[in-house]
């Protein structure tokens, strides 16, 4: 028979296989899953999952404590918001108010004011009118006395021109014999 290497070429410098190394029994892979569970065993039998559950769990409660806060915060600003929106509002109506005495104001002033332009304006018309008047009747009083003065003189120059001594007598002793004859 034939030599099984008889046909094959040896190939100088490659290694040859070894014989995988074991400890009471087990290869490698073996000690690394035993390893594994050795160690899932101690952090059962420490409780390690109960404190990553309790970790876990008072981070749920920081956390709901923090959305609480942001909530209160929330509601605390919108009352804010509220509060602010109503003086604004009421602020506008206080102005709207305030413009509208203001106008109202305005108005009764203007109207005071051409009141007392009308009043004014009729007590100076009157004023007017009374010297006017008064100016008429000095006028006709100083016409008056003109034309008395002119008619005294006029009477004085025509009884000069047609009196005379005799003409004297004759009216005084008519004047006298009327006198007697009324008696």
């Amino acid at each position: 028979m034939a030599d099984p290497n008889e046909g094959a070429v040896a190939h100088v410098g490659a290694p040859e296989p070894q014989p995988e190394a074991t400890a009471f029994g087990l290869a490698a892979p073996q000690w690394i899953a035993l390893a594994m569970l050795a160690v899932f065993a101690l952090l059962l039998w420490k409780r390690v999952p109960a404190l990553i559950a309790a970790a876990l769990d008072r981070k749920i409660a920081a956390i709901r404590e923090q959305l609480e806060e942001a909530a209160q915060l929330r509601s605390e600003a919108e009352a804010l918001k509220a509060e602010y929106q109503a003086k604004a509002d009421a602020a506008d109506a206080e102005r709207e108010t305030m413009l509208e005495r203001a106008r109202h104001e305005a108005e009764t002033i203007v109207e005071q004011a051409k009141a007392d332009t009308a009043a004014l304006i009729e007590r100076r018309r009157r004023m007017a009118e009374e010297k006017i008047a008064a100016a008429e009747r000095h006028a006709v009083d100083e016409v008056r006395a003109r034309a008395a003065t002119a008619a005294a003189a006029a009477a004085a120059r025509l009884i000069s021109e047609d009196m005379g001594p005799e003409a004297d007598r004759a009216m005084i002793d008519r004047t006298i014999e009327s006198l007697g004859k009324a008696h």
